[in-house]
């Protein structure tokens, strides 16, 4: 009986640490080109591990509509996770929304107009 309260205790205590180290990334910083119709984003997300604290999963929609779904395996550097996207069918007006999702917890959404 003594084992599994101090098993529930550790579990506990390290699921609380984990979680105190996650966070979900704290800016997007979005350009789009009109000429090269390229979306650019930084996601910014300060992380100890890059390879195992990232933005694993980047959503761009135009105008509400999803255009784009990426799933990464570990982030570009201890600072940011950037990305670059063709969109060929953008036009004047469109609104652009990109998604970062932290492989811990959380997700941070950012629009350009």
């Amino acid at each position: 009986m003594k084992k599994i309260v101090w098993l529930s205790v550790f579990f506990i205590f390290f699921t609380l640490c984990t979680l105190a180290y996650a966070h979900p990334p704290s800016d997007i910083k979005i350009t789009f080109n009109p000429e090269t119709k390229i979306l650019n984003a930084v996601i910014i997300h300060n992380v100890g591990n890059p390879r195992t604290h990232y933005i694993k999963k980047v959503d761009v929609s135009v105008n509400g509509k999803e255009v784009i779904q990426q799933s990464i395996s570990a982030q570009d550097n201890f600072n940011n996770q950037t990305v670059s996207y063709l969109i060929p069918d953008a036009k004047s007006g469109d609104v652009f929304s990109v998604e970062g999702y932290c492989s811990i917890s959380g997700k941070l959404e950012k629009q350009l107009k």
